[in-house]
């Protein structure tokens, strides 16, 4: 008997992420919280304050700058 999986069960060979995945956004508004945490930073008022400013300077596409 054989102990093998059936290829439909097994992982791909190609673990990348398709594209299609790796954007966040949703195409709804981008808050200060969002650019906040793509930073990696934690919600402080000073970062909530940096954030607003990029989002003044750069709008929306501030996010996508900082994502992959």
């Amino acid at each position: 008997m054989s102990t093998s999986q059936p290829d439909a069960s097994r992982q791909s060979e190609d673990s990348t992420t398709p594209d299609r995945l790796l954007h966040a956004r949703t195409g709804t508004d981008v808050s200060p919280e969002d650019i906040v945490l793509a930073a990696g930073k934690d919600l402080t008022p000073q970062n909530l304050e940096w954030a607003r400013q990029k989002l003044d300077r750069e709008g929306p596409a501030a996010l996508d700058k900082m994502l992959p």
